[in-house]
Protein backbone atom coordinates (compact mmCIF):
# COMPACT_ATOMS: atom_id res chain seq x y z
CA UNK A 1 0.00 0.00 0.00
CA UNK A 2 1.00 3.59 -0.52
CA UNK A 3 -0.55 7.02 0.08
CA UNK A 4 0.08 9.48 -2.75
CA UNK A 5 -0.52 13.12 -3.55
CA UNK A 6 -2.25 14.24 -6.80
CA UNK A 7 1.12 14.22 -8.60
CA UNK A 8 1.71 10.57 -7.63
CA UNK A 9 4.38 11.20 -4.98
CA UNK A 10 4.39 9.12 -1.79
CA UNK A 11 3.21 11.00 1.28
CA UNK A 12 4.68 10.74 4.78
CA UNK A 13 2.71 9.40 7.76
CA UNK A 14 -0.19 11.57 8.91
CA UNK A 15 -0.94 13.17 5.53
CA UNK A 16 -4.12 12.33 3.61
CA UNK A 17 -3.82 11.25 0.01
CA UNK A 18 -5.12 8.68 -2.43
CA UNK A 19 -4.57 5.04 -1.46
CA UNK A 20 -2.73 2.85 -3.96
CA UNK A 21 -2.00 -0.87 -3.83
CA UNK A 22 -0.33 -3.49 -5.95
CA UNK A 23 -0.89 -7.22 -5.98
CA UNK A 24 -0.64 -10.18 -8.30
CA UNK A 25 -4.42 -10.59 -8.48
CA UNK A 26 -5.14 -7.05 -9.64
CA UNK A 27 -7.93 -6.61 -12.15
CA UNK A 28 -7.21 -5.66 -15.77
CA UNK A 29 -9.66 -2.79 -15.98
CA UNK A 30 -13.23 -1.60 -15.80
CA UNK A 31 -15.57 -3.27 -18.27
CA UNK A 32 -15.99 -1.07 -21.37
CA UNK A 33 -14.69 1.99 -19.50
CA UNK A 34 -11.15 2.82 -20.65
CA UNK A 35 -11.23 6.31 -19.07
CA UNK A 36 -11.96 4.93 -15.61
CA UNK A 37 -9.37 2.19 -16.15
CA UNK A 38 -6.73 4.81 -17.04
CA UNK A 39 -7.56 6.73 -13.84
CA UNK A 40 -7.26 3.59 -11.69
CA UNK A 41 -4.15 1.91 -13.10
CA UNK A 42 -0.73 3.51 -12.68
CA UNK A 43 1.88 1.02 -13.86
CA UNK A 44 1.80 -1.83 -11.37
CA UNK A 45 -0.19 0.28 -8.89
CA UNK A 46 -3.99 0.47 -8.60
CA UNK A 47 -6.37 2.89 -6.86
CA UNK A 48 -10.04 2.35 -6.09
CA UNK A 49 -10.54 6.06 -5.35
CA UNK A 50 -10.21 5.91 -1.57
CA UNK A 51 -8.51 8.64 0.41
CA UNK A 52 -6.53 7.68 3.46
CA UNK A 53 -3.38 8.03 5.47
CA UNK A 54 -0.85 5.86 7.24
CA UNK A 55 0.52 6.26 10.72
CA UNK A 56 4.10 5.97 11.99
CA UNK A 57 3.71 2.21 12.41
CA UNK A 58 2.55 1.79 8.78
CA UNK A 59 -1.11 1.15 9.61
CA UNK A 60 -3.45 2.54 6.96
CA UNK A 61 -6.73 4.37 7.59
CA UNK A 62 -9.46 5.12 5.06
CA UNK A 63 -10.70 8.70 5.41
CA UNK A 64 -13.32 8.88 2.64
CA UNK A 65 -13.96 8.40 -1.06
CA UNK A 66 -12.15 10.78 -3.40
CA UNK A 67 -15.38 11.49 -5.28
CA UNK A 68 -17.15 12.46 -2.02
CA UNK A 69 -14.56 15.01 -0.86
CA UNK A 70 -15.85 18.57 -0.56
CA UNK A 71 -13.55 21.48 -1.38
CA UNK A 72 -14.76 24.66 0.27
CA UNK A 73 -12.61 27.78 0.18
CA UNK A 74 -9.58 25.65 -0.66
CA UNK A 75 -10.10 23.34 2.34
CA UNK A 76 -10.57 19.60 1.88
CA UNK A 77 -13.58 18.38 3.86
CA UNK A 78 -14.30 14.69 4.31
CA UNK A 79 -18.05 13.98 4.59
CA UNK A 80 -17.48 10.77 6.53
CA UNK A 81 -16.00 12.75 9.44
CA UNK A 82 -19.12 14.95 9.58
CA UNK A 83 -21.45 11.95 9.22
CA UNK A 84 -19.71 10.26 12.15
CA UNK A 85 -20.35 13.35 14.30
CA UNK A 86 -23.98 13.60 13.18
CA UNK A 87 -24.62 9.94 14.00
CA UNK A 88 -23.51 10.59 17.60
CA UNK A 89 -26.50 12.89 18.06
CA UNK A 90 -29.14 10.91 19.97
CA UNK A 91 -31.96 11.90 17.58
CA UNK A 92 -30.14 11.02 14.33
CA UNK A 93 -30.80 7.64 12.74
CA UNK A 94 -28.99 8.16 9.43
CA UNK A 95 -27.44 10.92 7.35
CA UNK A 96 -25.64 11.84 4.16
CA UNK A 97 -23.22 14.75 3.83
CA UNK A 98 -22.11 16.17 0.48
CA UNK A 99 -21.04 19.36 -1.24
CA UNK A 100 -23.46 21.73 -2.93
CA UNK A 101 -22.59 24.72 -5.16
CA UNK A 102 -21.59 27.89 -3.33
CA UNK A 103 -20.74 31.08 -5.23
CA UNK A 104 -18.25 32.31 -2.66
CA UNK A 105 -16.51 29.09 -1.49
CA UNK A 106 -16.97 26.77 -4.47
CA UNK A 107 -18.81 24.21 -2.38
CA UNK A 108 -20.74 24.29 0.87
CA UNK A 109 -21.48 21.41 3.23
CA UNK A 110 -25.05 20.06 3.16
CA UNK A 111 -26.45 17.36 5.41
CA UNK A 112 -29.56 15.27 4.83
CA UNK A 113 -30.70 13.78 8.14
CA UNK A 114 -33.10 10.96 8.94
CA UNK A 115 -34.36 11.21 12.52
CA UNK A 116 -35.10 8.28 14.78
CA UNK A 117 -38.83 7.56 15.05
CA UNK A 118 -40.57 9.95 17.41
CA UNK A 119 -37.64 12.39 17.66
CA UNK A 120 -37.84 16.09 16.89
CA UNK A 121 -34.79 18.30 16.60
CA UNK A 122 -34.09 21.60 14.84
CA UNK A 123 -31.41 22.37 12.29
CA UNK A 124 -29.97 24.83 14.82
CA UNK A 125 -29.61 22.06 17.42
CA UNK A 126 -27.83 19.86 14.88
CA UNK A 127 -25.54 22.76 13.95
CA UNK A 128 -24.68 23.37 17.62
CA UNK A 129 -23.93 19.66 18.06
CA UNK A 130 -21.56 19.80 15.08
CA UNK A 131 -19.95 22.96 16.46
CA UNK A 132 -18.87 21.07 19.57
CA UNK A 133 -16.98 18.47 17.52
CA UNK A 134 -15.95 20.07 14.22
CA UNK A 135 -14.07 23.09 12.95
CA UNK A 136 -16.38 25.86 11.76
CA UNK A 137 -15.71 25.33 8.07
CA UNK A 138 -16.77 21.67 8.40
CA UNK A 139 -20.15 22.39 9.98
CA UNK A 140 -23.06 21.86 7.58
CA UNK A 141 -24.19 25.17 6.13
CA UNK A 142 -27.45 23.56 5.00
CA UNK A 143 -29.38 20.94 6.96
CA UNK A 144 -32.51 19.18 5.69
CA UNK A 145 -34.55 16.47 7.32
CA UNK A 146 -35.74 13.59 5.13
CA UNK A 147 -37.77 10.41 5.69
CA UNK A 148 -35.10 8.17 4.17
CA UNK A 149 -32.05 8.15 1.90
CA UNK A 150 -31.91 6.43 -1.50
CA UNK A 151 -29.84 3.26 -1.33
CA UNK A 152 -28.39 0.70 -3.72
CA UNK A 153 -29.53 -2.93 -3.57
CA UNK A 154 -26.49 -3.60 -1.34
CA UNK A 155 -27.57 -0.86 1.10
CA UNK A 156 -25.07 1.90 0.26
CA UNK A 157 -26.36 5.49 0.25
CA UNK A 158 -26.55 6.74 -3.34
CA UNK A 159 -24.59 9.95 -2.76
CA UNK A 160 -23.92 10.60 -6.43
CA UNK A 161 -27.66 10.57 -7.15
CA UNK A 162 -28.35 12.89 -4.20
CA UNK A 163 -25.50 15.24 -5.07
CA UNK A 164 -26.25 15.37 -8.81
CA UNK A 165 -29.65 17.03 -8.33
CA UNK A 166 -27.91 20.04 -6.73
CA UNK A 167 -25.24 20.25 -9.45
CA UNK A 168 -27.48 19.96 -12.53
CA UNK A 169 -26.44 22.73 -14.92
CA UNK A 170 -23.48 23.73 -12.73
CA UNK A 171 -19.82 22.83 -12.96
CA UNK A 172 -17.71 21.79 -10.01
CA UNK A 173 -14.71 24.13 -9.79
Amino acid sequence: MDVRDPEGRSLPPGQVGELFSKCAGRFDGYYRNPEKTAEALHGEWFTAGDLGMKDDENYFYIVDRKTDMIISGGENIYPREIEDVLKFHPAVSDCAVFGVPDERWGEAVKALIVLKTGNVVSAEEISQHCGKHLAGYKRPKFISFVEDLPRTSSGKVMKKQIRDEYWTGKEKV
